[in-house]
């Protein structure tokens, strides 16, 4: 992945844009929807455009071949892919870009880069894809530190070794999920993650997030597929042991996945993989009421079926994305495998929908789930990130926040939820708004709802605008009784949640693993919790008390 071509102003390359009739479309449904006249949008910015501050650091010698300062890459590395990062690179608003980028190519690059940090007083922010939507490689780091090196690990991008018999592979983290799953295709084999960063992350990224792929049930997290994993602190080099499982105390490994780039950088893992999958089955159903559909959602992930795909849509947004007319909530259901045929599974999960008043689509080809209501949705969901450069420049809020709840509070919390945010959106920008729901995963103890929330703002005041609305969101999701992401992580903006979150005496525990293995306080400073005796830049509101 050549990042001189990615877009630092939006998700993809600078290629990839939304087309003239999406963009009329969009521009034309959002009219409509407010019922007012639109602003002329801003142009996405250019690099000469925007002034950033020099560089305060100087590359030692052994750095300088895989070190750059070019102002494209400190752009591109300056933020990520949420909504208020897009904003401010529309307002041409970079005033804390990374020092410098480095690149490196093994190990010893890593702990050259942590060595000289350490020596120069530098945070060192981790990067994988940069398609974080939490503020996770935010470089804004504070007063105490004299400078940010971004680390970028595109080129550790290869498949080192396969286990076919245990059927798995050893992996360098800054594999791209496209040239990973092209690796392992010829030997039969695939990761099958795909989340919906999937073009444009990797594998050490998904892990640090503790990432949720396409597997709606079973496999719904990075976590399932990790065997090993080998990390670079500061304080030295871990590889956890590779193993089908254990019990020989808390696994090591596990102290990583989810930790955000703050205890070290991961270089490589061994990951699980599997036969490449040989046959599919897929079918539709409709619900006039999403509770409906909910119910035969949680029978399905109860059922010990296993679905790769149980994705519930309410009517709203299976209507603005077109693979509904609004009437009614849909289910998207799919199996997959590589040994035997799924017509009994299919079966009989169609008895369950049916049982809770699904209205099912007869079963089609393996192709189905690009095809009809399915494959709307699913187009809808892959162009949506290049529709945020079409939307910011209008205007509008667009965002999402997802999490997971038990089964037997979801209907209470699903109503506070949606219900409030309206609110709070006609509170902060005057206008009615719209909030949408879908299941991303199914339990069998609980959903995974997904959150959208739109509303149109005042371009140049977006940021305080959202910044609102998201704090709103993080109290709301909290007080209810739900986590405060499943799956986008923690990063900055969801701070204030995972303090109320995560118990007082574990959040002490891993600020001492912290001061174990990065005793300066070096590593990503303000995401997931605070280094001791350091004072971090968090993103405004986001901060907590």
């Amino acid at each position: 992945m050549a990042s001189a071509h990615r877009k630092f102003w939006g998700w993809g390359t600078e290629d990839q844009t939304a087309t003239p009739d999406e963009r009329a479309l969009i521009t034309k449904a959002l009219g409509a929807r407010f019922q007012t006249a639109l602003p002329t949008p801003v142009a996405p910015p250019k690099v000469e455009e925007i002034v950033l501050p020099a560089s305060r650091l100087s590359t030692p010698a052994n750095l300088k071949r895989i070190a750059t300062t070019d102002p494209r890459e400190r752009l591109i590395h300056a933020y990520g892919k949420s909504f208020p990062d897009s904003v401010r690179m529309f307002q041409r608003h970079v005033p804390h870009p990374p020092d410098v980028v480095v690149y490196p190519e093994s190990d010893a690059d890593i702990a050259a880069a942590l060595d000289w940090a350490s020596s120069a007083g530098a945070a060192v922010v981790p990067f994988g894809g940069g398609s974080s939507v939490v503020g996770g490689v935010e470089c804004d780091v504070g007063g105490s530190y004299k400078g940010v090196i971004t680390i970028d690990l595109a080129r550790l991008d290869r498949v080192l070794e396969i286990d076919r018999q245990s059927r798995a592979a050893r992996i360098q983290a800054g594999t791209y999920g496209p040239a990973l799953e092209a690796q392992l295709k010829p030997h039969g084999l695939t990761l099958r993650h795909f989340p919906q960063s999937f073009e444009f992350s990797t594998l050490g990224g998904w892990i640090a997030t503790r990432s949720g792929g396409h597997y709606a049930t079973l496999y719904t997290h990075i976590d399932d597929f990790v065997q090993s994993l080998r990390v670079v602190t500061p304080a030295g080099t871990i590889e956890t042991r590779r193993l089908p499982g254990s019990g020989a105390g808390p696994q090591p490994e596990r102290l990583f996945l989810g930790s955000e780039g703050i205890f070290g950088i991961i270089t490589e893992a061994w990951m699980r993989v599997q036969d490449a999958p040989k046959f599919r089955a897929s079918a539709t159903a409709k619900f006039a009421d999403f509770f409906a559909g909910a119910r035969a959602a949680r029978a399905l992930g109860q059922a010990g079926l296993y679905p790769s795909n149980c994705r519930l849509i309410d009517a709203a947004e299976a209507a603005g994305t077109g693979a509904g007319d609004g009437s009614a909530a849909l289910l998207v259901l799919g199996f997959e495998g590589a040994d035997h045929p799924l017509d009994a599974w299919m079966a009989r999960a169609l008895e369950l929908v049916r049982d809770h008043g699904g209205n099912v689509e007869q079963p089609k080809a393996p192709s189905a789930h690009r095809e009809g209501a399915a494959g709307a949705w699913r187009n809808a969901f892959l162009r949506a990130p290049y529709y945020r450069e079409v939307m910011v420049p209008l205007g509008l809020i667009v965002d999402t926040f997802e999490t997971a709840i038990t089964w037997d509070k979801f209907e209470g919390f699903h109503t506070t939820i949606t219900s409030r945010m309206q609110d709070v959106l006609k509170r902060v920008t005057g206008k009615p708004g719209s909030v949408t729901c879908r299941f991303t995963h199914v339990y069998p103890d609980g959903p995974a709802p997904y959150f959208t929330f739109q509303a149109l703002g005042r371009f140049e005041a977006l940021i305080d605008q959202w910044r609102t609305i998201k704090e709103a969101a993080n109290d709301l999701v909290i007080s209810a009784g739900g986590t405060i992401t499943h799956h986008h992580a923690v990063g900055r903006d969801h701070r204030s949640g995972y303090v109320r979150e995560c118990p007082q005496l574990f959040a002490d525990a891993l600020r001492a693993a912290k001061s174990r293995l990065d005793p300066q306080g070096l590593l990503n400073p303000g995401v997931l919790i605070d280094p001791t005796d350091r004072s971090v830049g968090i993103r405004g509101a986001m901060a907590p008390s």
